[in-house]
């Protein structure tokens, strides 16, 4: 960059401004590849949420009875009390 150039002359000034305008532009550099690279680990966090609820929602639709299959399938592991048809009707008064 510090190619000599004979008939251009740049006084103190100028070279002061230039020499700023290179700094203001370096530190803006820096922010922007700090900003790169934080956003990079965000979208690698993100990425590994994606992946485990993937993971999560292919163990729950393992978990799924077959189409043919008529029972209902408890799929928040809770333990579940058989029904018993009798239980179904209402208790009776006499």
């Amino acid at each position: 960059m510090n190619e000599h150039y004979p008939n251009t002359t740049v006084d103190s000034d100028q070279a002061d401004t230039i020499a700023l305008s290179i700094q203001r532009l370096a530190e803006k550099i820096q922010q922007i590849t700090e900003a790169v690279k934080t956003l990079n680990q965000e979208r690698l966090a993100q990425e590994t949420k994606i992946e485990d609820a993937q993971k999560r929602i292919q163990h729950i639709l393992s978990r799924l009875p077959e189409q043919s299959d008529g029972r209902q399938m408890n799929l928040l592991g809770e333990p579940v009390t058989p029904t018993n048809p009798e239980d179904d009707n209402e208790p009776t008064t006499h």
